[in-house]
């Protein structure tokens, strides 16, 4: 049998409490083991809220905690490289929130970094991980809608102006935070690097981009459409344009537990749409539980990636949206 993965997470926010301890304890190949927060008595309060056994005050400590194997990266952007490479250092696999970065540079660092330690790095796109998109790239490898053409993405909603992410310095801004996950989607699906990207954004006074619309070409043809927003009203969409049907992700990202994927096959206005429900389930707990089949591989398996393509493309958009060009 597999071994069972003992995490460690450098961090108690909200994406923490939300997102990975259920990720984690709800997974049959992984453990809670440690928690760790620089904020007097919180890891200790969550450790007794969530069970885990140890709980930290600084980072350095579950680091060297010898009964942990991996750690989850979920702080700012800005210290995602310092932390990365403290933990390929001490020898632990490194779950990192996305943006895996807040520079390319950065992320290439940490890449090399994890490869020359001998320890995985996967950038935390759950999505990724939940059945209805490994679905979704089994229907278009079978041509369940014909040839793809065109990738719709959305991802906006309205934040308060003194949040944190709007401080390019911790790497803020739409692109950083919600855009990225319209490239990833993109990318996914057209199943290759984009060849062209083209992008413009309007910018807050801080900064950072507020809003962004960012087009992108693919070498097989594809194109695809990403905007996002963070003074725009709820949408997470992606749309999968073929030329014989369409397939639409509602909450494309955030699906809720019972999450619908609409397939309209055939090209007329009438064309019947089918809902496909999926069961009920936790897309933290398939990324743990992807992450930790990946550890016992010992190599990143699909759809799972360290992130750095995906930086490749966000970082552009964002040079190209500030040029104006």
């Amino acid at each position: 049998m597999a071994r069972t993965i003992r995490f460690g997470i450098l961090g108690c926010g909200r994406i923490t409490r939300r997102g990975l301890i259920p990720g984690i304890t709800g997974s049959p190949a992984a453990e809670l083991t440690a928690l760790a927060s620089l904020r007097p008595g919180v890891a200790a309060e969550l450790a007794r809220e969530s069970g885990a056994p140890r709980a930290y005050e600084s980072y350095e400590a579950v680091l060297a905690d010898p009964q942990i194997d991996a750690v989850y990266i979920p702080s700012t952007g800005d210290s995602h490289r310092e932390w990365t490479l403290k933990a390929a250092r001490a020898g632990k696999h490194v779950l990192c929130e996305k943006s895996l970065a807040t520079s390319v540079a950065e992320a290439e660092e940490m890449v090399a970094g994890c490869r020359s330690a001998g320890v995985l790095l996967q950038e935390a796109f759950m999505w990724r991980h939940h059945s209805r998109t490994k679905t979704v790239r089994q229907m278009l490898h079978n041509g369940a809608i014909g040839e793809l053409c065109l990738i719709l993405a959305h991802f906006s909603f309205d934040i308060d102006r003194s949040d944190w992410r709007l401080d390019p310095a911790q790497g803020g801004g739409a692109v950083w935070d919600i855009g990225c996950y319209g490239i990833n989607a993109s990318r996914l699906f057209a199943g290759t690097e984009p060849r062209t990207v083209h992008a413009r954004a309007r910018f807050h006074e801080r900064g950072a981009d507020m809003s962004m619309q960012i087009a992108l070409q693919f070498p097989n043809n594809v194109l695809a459409n990403v905007d996002c927003s963070f003074e725009a009203p709820f949408r997470c969409e992606v749309e999968l344009v073929g030329t014989r049907g369409t397939i639409v992700l509602p909450n494309a990202f955030l699906p809720a537990e019972e999450a619908p994927l609409l397939v309209r096959r055939g090209t007329a206005a009438d064309a019947p749409v089918e809902t496909i429900v999926f069961p009920r389930a936790n897309q933290y707990v398939e990324q743990v539980t992807d992450f930790c089949a990946s550890i016992e591989a010992g190599h990143l398996q699909a759809p799972a990636e360290d992130g750095l393509a995906n930086m490749r493309v966000c970082e552009m958009a964002l040079k190209l949206a500030r040029e104006g060009r």
